[in-house]
């Protein structure tokens, strides 16, 4: 079953990791200020850094499963 994947939970909790980390600096960004200023390149290294794992474990649990 679906949910019982450890690699699928892991996606899984990994791309709501990066949307939290969106939501975050697109708030920050609309809100703007001092903090968006000097958080703004960090926040958005933080999101690519975390897509990237996210992708890699979809892709690897897409490859996992096509394997049977």
């Amino acid at each position: 079953m679906l949910l019982q994947d450890p690699l699928f939970i892991t996606a899984a909790i990994a791309a709501l990791i990066v949307l939290a980390i969106l939501m975050f600096g697109i708030g920050s960004f609309a809100k703007g200020g001092e903090f968006n200023k000097r958080n703004a390149n960090k926040i958005m290294r933080w999101r690519l850094g975390a897509q990237f794992i996210a992708v890699v474990l979809i892709v690897g649990f897409a490859w996992s499963r096509s394997r049977g």
